[in-house]
């Protein structure tokens, strides 16, 4: 590339953002990190009436959470009324805008049906009937969408401009008022959509698209969520689906953005950040599930047994507030029938459970880690007709739940006064 390549996302604060509106950032972002340019975050606020107070900081605050951090700005378009008005006399000078009321309106030189390259959908054309005299500066003092980032696209710089599907009909009105001003525009690359969960409609606020902060909130990782947005809508063109930002950064390519849209989908996401997860050092994994556990059950031991069973930090609150580890600090309380396994007397499990504390009474108190209870229980197990008959109402006696982790696992972390007297009372 020859032009210093000058990117920006320049979102309107009507609302809080979701994936579609940050992932127009990211690419703009990824695009000027790959070409040593500069990234720019304008905030288009000339619509008065819809704008949601908070809503600047808000974008802001996603932004830096994801790491998307801009070069310039943030540039507010409310604050740069003077440089409209200077532009509209341009135009008015030139015979290319008009007064009509108290607004400036721009004159079409002339309705023709224009031709432009797009960096992900190739040629495209859209005709007369996109043209007409159109708003430049409202009543208000404002200029309108139409005016604005084109003026302030000029004034920054700007080459590549990254922008959804729906701007292609507006794309004639842009280019004639380019031309009127004898600038060349910037090179478009327009972004397929990201669809709902369904896969059948674009995701938007109404199809209930979350909030970008929840995400945050919910324990995943920025750079997690970063590859996940990447791929809604690029392919790096082979099956690498595990990014760091830096990788992302140099293989990104305009060229490999598809033209089909992607579909939201929080298993992907939620696979991607467990992914990210693995990579962490033990020690941030340690600490990140203590913190989230509620004081009384930040216990190290546990850390592993979360760890397998959590995709995101926001899990281990959700895993400690459905009671799904109290387990590990008081007895659990289950109808007696649930110790039973396919049929068996009730005579047969006391026997198996009368064994299996002969057998782990053997093992000392320093020495009584998940190896060793594997080794003697599965001992035991393998000379029955089924395992299930031992490791069924060992399971249940310590757990209290169908599902949960293996029972030598909770045997150490129980230890093992609290796992016999578990099974006693089983029995």
């Amino acid at each position: 590339m020859t032009e210093k390549v000058v990117t920006r996302f320049a979102p309107s604060p009507t609302g809080f953002m979701h994936a579609g509106s940050v992932r127009t950032a990211l690419y703009a972002w990824l695009w000027a990190k790959k070409n040593n340019g500069t990234f720019i975050l304008r905030i288009e606020d000339t619509d008065k009436e819809r704008e949601v107070s908070g809503s600047a900081l808000h974008i802001m605050k996603s932004l830096q959470w994801l790491g998307l951090n801009w070069d310039e700005g943030p540039y507010f378009q409310s604050e740069r009324l003077p440089i409209y008005k200077k532009w509209g006399e341009k135009l008015i000078k030139t015979g290319h805008a008009y007064p009509d009321g108290n607004a400036l309106r721009f004159k079409i030189p002339e309705k023709k049906r224009y031709h432009w390259q797009d960096l992900v959908y190739g040629d495209l054309s859209a005709g007369p009937e996109a043209l007409d005299d159109f708003i430049l500066i409202k009543s208000d003092g404002y200029p309108t969408y139409n005016f604005a980032h084109i003026v302030d696209d000029i004034e920054m710089s700007v080459t590549h401009v990254m922008r959804g599907e729906e701007f292609i009909s507006s794309t004639p009105k842009f280019l004639s008022l380019y031309e009127a001003l004898h600038i060349t525009p910037p090179h478009f690359a327009t972004l397929p959509v990201i669809l709902g969960r369904n896969g059948k409609k674009k995701l938007s606020k109404r199809d209930g698209a979350k909030d970008l902060l929840e995400y945050h909130e919910e324990g995943y990782l920025p750079d997690a969520f970063i590859n996940f947005l990447a791929l809604l809508g690029w392919n790096p063109g082979d099956e690498r689906e595990i990014f760091t930002r830096e990788e992302l950064v140099r293989v990104f390519e305009l060229e490999k953005i598809q033209k089909s849209g992607a579909r939201m989908s929080e298993d992907k996401l939620n696979w991607i950040n467990k992914e990210h997860l693995k990579k962490l050092p033990k020690e941030e994994i340690k600490k990140n599930i203590l913190e989230n556990l509620p004081k009384d059950m930040q216990n190290p031991k546990l850390v592993p047994v979360i760890f397998e069973r959590i995709s995101k930090w926001g899990d281990v609150r959700v895993l400690a507030g459905a009671g799904e580890l109290d387990f590990f600090f008081k007895s659990p309380v289950f109808p007696k029938e649930k110790l039973l396994y396919k049929g068996m007397r009730a005579e047969q499990i006391i026997t198996n459970l009368k064994t299996a504390i002969r057998v782990l009474q053997e093992i000392s108190e320093s020495n009584f880690t998940t190896e060793k209870v594997k080794e003697a229980l599965m001992t035991l197990a393998d000379k029955l007709p089924s395992r299930g008959e031992l490791l069924h109402p060992v399971r249940m006696a310590l757990s209290g739940l169908d599902q949960s982790p293996d029972p030598f696992t909770i045997a150490e972390i129980l230890g093992k006064n609290e796992t016999i007297e578990r099974l006693q009372k089983a029995i």
